[in-house]
C-alpha cells in the first residue's frame, strides 16, 4: 500500500536519500509541494521528440535517437581516450562525445536506441552533446539508419513508461537529474499524495471557472493532450496570483490598524514660505500629486504611497514639500537614499532649494527655518555624534542618510514621514525598521525613477498606493542616444572620444560608465587593452565569442573565453594617456571614502573636472545640469532600466545630451536589440515593458531564475494582467471579510509557505 503524503512532506521519505539530495542541491526542491510546483517548460509529442533540427547551442535537451556509429581513439595528449558516438533519428544525426569512458563503446553499440540528455555544445563547426546522460532501451535495430517510431518504444519496460503518454513533459533539469527522472519522481508523488484541501474557496473557483488543485497538478504533469494543459496552467497561475495578493492585502490591513498622527497643512508656515520662494513653477502633475499626498498626510490612516516618475520629473520637489508639511506639524522627516553619493547629492539639493529656510540656528536663517543633517556610515565620530544628537533632539527637521539611518542607535524626537528614494534598492523590512522609530506609524512615501508596469506595481508594490508623475519640467534638453557597435564600426569609437572632447571644450561635462571597478592588478581580459575601450591602444582585435561548451577538448587546450567587463581603473588610465589626454578627468566608484566621493562630485559640478570615469554609483539622483555626454562601455552588460536611469544623468539643463551605448554585441543578438530599444525611445514606461519582456519574472522581482527561488513559476507579469487584477480584487474582498484567514485554513497554509519560502524575497527585497 502506498503511503499517503502531504504537500509539506520531505522528498527524502518518498524518493529516497540519494534522489532527494540531488533534487535539493541542484534544483532547490525539498518537499512534495516544491516538486509539484516544478512545472514542465514544454511538452514534446512522441513523434516530435526525436526531431534534431531544432537543437540550439546552450539548450538542455532530451532526445530519442539510435546509435549509428561508434569510434574510439587515444587523445593526442596521450592522457586518455575519446569516444565519439554518432546518433540519429533516421533524418538527422548528432555527435555524442565521452572522455575517458571507454566502456561507452560497448554500451552504445550501433543499432541501440535510447534517451540522451545534456547541454548542446559546439566543437569546431559541429554541435554536440558532451558527456550526456543515457537511458538505453533493450531493443536493437539492425538498421541503425532506420527512422525511429517512438510509439514502438512504449512497451520497452519501466524505463520507457514515463514516455508512454501522448505528451511528454520536458522539465527544467540539471546534469545530475534528467527530465525523465523528474517525471518518474512526480508520478510517485502524485500516486502517494493524500487528499488535498483546495486553498481557493469554492465560490472563487466557480466565479473564475477554475478546476480543482489536484486535478490541475495531474493535468499539467500527466496530460493526455494539449487541451488538458491550459486549464491546469490557468488554475495554477491563479494560485500564485491569489497567494501573493492575499499576502499584500493582509499587509495593507495590518498597516491600517494602528492610526498615524495627522500632519495637516499649516497656513503661513514653512511650506508656504518655501512655495513663495520657488524659482520655478510647479508642473500640473506636481500640483496634483502634491495635493494627493497632502490629503494623505492630514489623515489618521498611515500613508503608504509609491511615487513613480520619469527621470527628471521633479519627484524630489514633491517629496520636499511633503516633508515641509510634516515639519510644520511639529514632526521630522527621514530621507533614506541607497548610496552615500546620492545621500550627499540630496543634502545639497535640499539645502539649495530651501536656502535660508534650511539653516535653522545659523546666521542668516529665516523664520520657520528648519535644520537638515546628514547621517552616513563614513562620517567621522564627531560628525556622527552631532548628527545623532540633532535627530534625537529634534534640531534637524530633515535627516538625510543611507542604511546608517536603520541602525538601532538612531532615534528621532518625532518621526512623522519616511521618504525612501529608489525603492528597488530597499524593501519592506527597511520600511518596518524606520516605522519602529516612531511612537505612532509614520507616513511613508516611496520614490522611484524606474518606471513600473502596472502588473509589477500590483505584485511587487501591492502594499503601496501608486501615483505616477509623467510630465517633465520645462527647460529640459533633448537627449539623443546612439549605439556604437565597435565590432562592425570600429571608427565610431574614435568619433565618440572626439565628441566627448568637443563637449568638454565648449563647457559640457562627460560621464564614462564601466561595469566594474577593477584594481591595480587587473590585466589581460579585465584591462582596457581588450575590447571596446582598448582598441585605440594598438588596434587589437575584439575577443572571440565565449566558448559554448566547457568540456575539455581532445587536446586539453582551453578554448576562447569572454573577456571580463571593462573596469574604471583600467579605462581611466587608458583615456588619460590616449583619446582624452588633456581633459581634467577623475574616477568615481563605491570603494572610495565618502568624503572623497563627495569632493569629486562637487568638483565635477563646479567644472573643476570635465570627465568622470565611473561605475553605476551615479545611476540615480546625481544632478549636474552641465553634464551633456555619457559613454556607457560594455552597455550590453547593463539592464534596460539601468541604462535608462544612467541616461537620465545628462541633459538635465538647457544643453542637449548625447548618450553613447558602446558594445561588442553582434547585430540581431538579444543584447543588441535591447540596446537598440533604449536608443529608440526615452519613454521609460515603454522601456519597462521591454525590460520585463527580456528578463524572467523571477529576475525582475529580485530573485534567482532557477528552481523554487524564481519569484513566479507560471504567472507572467507581462502577459497575465487580467489574472493579477482579478486576483487582487478577490484577495481584497476575502481579506476584508476574514483578515486572519480563519475560515480558509488551506489558503492560510499556502500563504504561510510563501512567507517561509525564498520566493518571498521578491516581496521583501524587490
Amino acid at each position: 500500500m502506498t503511503l499517503a503524503v502531504t504537500r509539506d512532506s520531505p522528498l527524502r521519505g518518498l524518493l529516497g536519500g540519494k534522489t532527494a539530495t540531488v533534487l535539493a542541491e541542484q534544483l532547490s526542491l525539498h518537499t512534495v509541494d516544491d516538486l509539484l510546483g516544478h512545472y514542465p517548460r514544454r511538452y514534446a509529442e512522441r513523434g516530435k521528440l526525436t526531431d534534431l533540427a531544432s537543437l540550439r547551442i546552450g539548450d538542455e535537451v532530451t532526445i530519442v535517437a539510435r546509435v549509428r556509429s561508434v569510434t574510439q581513439r587515444r587523445m593526442r595528449n596521450k592522457r586518455g581516450t575519446l569516444t565519439d558516438v554518432v546518433v540519429g533519428d533516421g533524418r538527422r544525426s548528432l555527435s555524442l562525445v565521452f572522455f575517458n569512458q571507454p566502456w561507452r563503446a560497448k554500451q552504445l553499440a550501433a543499432g541501440v536506441t535510447g534517451l540522451f540528455a545534456g547541454k548542446i555544445g559546439v566543437r569546431g563547426n559541429q554541435i554536440q552533446l558532451s558527456h550526456p546522460e543515457c537511458e538505453i532501451f533493450g531493443a536493437t535495430n539492425r538498421d541503425p539508419d532506420a527512422v525511429i517510431d517512438p510509439a514502438a518504444l512504449v512497451d520497452d519496460g519501466e524505463r520507457a513508461l514515463t514516455y508512454a503518454s501522448a505528451l511528454i513533459p520536458v522539465y527544467p533539469a540539471s546534469r545530475g537529474m534528467q527530465s525523465w527522472t523528474i517525471a518518474r519522481c512526480l508520478r510517485l508523488a502524485l500516486e502517494a499524495l493524500g487528499d488535498v484541501e483546495d486553498p481557493l474557496p469554492d465560490d472563487m473557483r466557480g466565479r473564475r471557472g477554475l478546476i480543482g488543485l489536484t486535478e490541475a497538478w495531474r493535468r499539467i504533469h500527466q496530460p493526455q493532450s494539449l487541451a488538458d494543459v491550459e486549464p491546469a496552467r490557468l488554475r495554477l497561475k491563479w494560485d500564485e496570483a491569489v497567494t501573493v495578493q492575499v499576502t499584500l492585502a493582509r499587509r495593507r490591513v495590518a498597516q491600517a490598524i494602528n492610526p498615524a498622527y495627522p500632519r495637516p497643512i499649516r497656513e503661513g508656515g514653512l511650506l508656504d514660505s518655501f512655495d513663495t520662494r520657488l524659482p520655478f513653477v510647479l508642473t500640473a502633475g506636481q500640483r496634483v500629486v502634491g495635493a494627493e499626498i497632502s490629503r494623505d498626510l492630514g489623515g489618521h490612516k498611515p500613508m503608504n504611497r509609491l511615487l513613480q516618475g520619469e527621470v527628471g520629473s521633479g519627484k524630489t520637489v514633491v517629496a520636499l514639500r511633503a516633508m515641509l508639511q510634516v515639519i510644520d506639524a511639529g514632526a521630522q522627516a527621514a530621507f533614506l537614499a541607497p548610496t552615500e553619493v546620492l545621500a550627499a547629492q540630496h543634502l545639497r539639493t535640499l539645502r539649495s532649494l530651501l536656502g535660508p529656510l534650511g539653516i535653522a540656528g545659523e546666521f542668516g536663517a529665516e523664520e520657520h527655518a528648519t535644520g537638515i543633517t546628514l547621517l552616513t556610515g563614513s562620517l567621522s565620530v564627531k560628525a556622527r555624534r552631532a548628527a545623532l544628537a540633532e535627530a534625537a533632539g529634534g534640531g534637524a527637521g530633515i535627516v538625510v542618510g543611507t542604511h546608517a539611518l536603520l541602525e538601532e542607535v538612531v532615534q528621532f524626537a518625532d518621526l512623522g514621514l519616511v521618504v525612501i528614494d529608489e525603492q528597488h534598492r530597499f524593501g519592506v523590512e527597511q520600511r518596518d525598521v524606520l516605522r519602529a522609530k516612531s511612537a505612532a506609524p509614520p507616513h511613508v512615501l516611496v520614490l522611484t525613477a524606474t518606471p513600473i508596469p502596472r502588473t509589477v506595481a500590483m505584485t511587487v508594490y501591492g502594499d503601496l498606493e501608486t501615483t505616477t508623475l509623467t510630465e517633465l519640467p520645462a527647460g529640459r534638453a533633448e537627449v539623443s542616444t546612439s549605439v556604437v557597435p565597435v565590432r562592425e564600426k570600429p571608427t565610431w569609437l574614435d568619433r565618440a572620444w572626439t565628441r566627448i572632447v568637443e563637449e568638454a571644450r565648449t563647457g559640457g561635462r562627460a560621464f564614462i560608465v564601466c561595469p566594474r571597478i577593477g584594481d591595480d592588478g587587473a590585466t589581460g581580459a579585465g584591462a582596457a587593452g581588450n575590447g571596446a575601450a582598448g582598441r585605440l591602444d594598438d588596434g587589437d582585435e575584439s575577443p572571440q565569442p565565449p566558448a559554448e561548451d566547457d568540456s575539455p577538448s581532445e587536446d586539453d587546450e582551453p578554448g576562447p573565453t569572454k573577456r571580463a567587463p571593462l573596469a574604471v581603473l583600467d579605462v581611466a588610465e587608458m583615456l588619460r594617456e590616449g583619446p582624452l589626454a588633456g581633459l581634467r578627468l577623475a574616477v568615481l566608484h563605491g570603494r572610495l571614502p565618502g568624503d572623497e566621493k563627495d569632493a569629486i562630485m562637487q568638483a565635477f559640478a563646479r567644472g573643476d573636472l570635465e570627465a568622470l570615469v565611473t561605475t553605476t554609483v551615479i545611476e540615480v539622483g546625481v544632478d549636474v545640469p552641465e553634464a551633456s555626454v555619457m559613454a556607457i562601455l560594455d552597455a550590453d552588460r547593463f539592464g534596460v532600466s539601468q541604462l535608462h536611469q544612467l541616461r537620465g544623468r545628462i541633459g538635465r539643463g538647457p544643453r542637449p545630451g548625447i548618450c553613447l551605448l558602446v558594445t561588442e554585441a553582434p547585430a540581431d543578438s538579444p543584447a543588441r536589440l535591447r540596446l537598440e530599444a533604449v536608443a529608440a525611445t526615452r519613454d521609460g514606461f515603454e522601456l519597462a515593458r521591454v525590460d520585463l519582456a527580456s528578463r524572467r519574472e523571477g529576475n525582475i522581482l529580485g530573485a534567482a531564475q532557477s528552481g523554487r527561488q524564481s519569484g513566479l513559476r507560471l504567472l507572467s507579469l507581462l502577459d497575465d494582467e487580467g489574472i493579477i487584477t482579478q486576483a487582487r480584487e478577490e484577495a481584497t474582498y476575502l481579506v476584508a471579510l476574514d483578515p486572519d484567514l480563519a475560515g480558509h485554513p488551506a489558503l492560510a497554509a499556502q500563504v504561510a509557505r510563501l512567507s517561509e519560502d525564498r520566493r518571498a524575497d521578491y516581496l521583501d527585497k524587490a
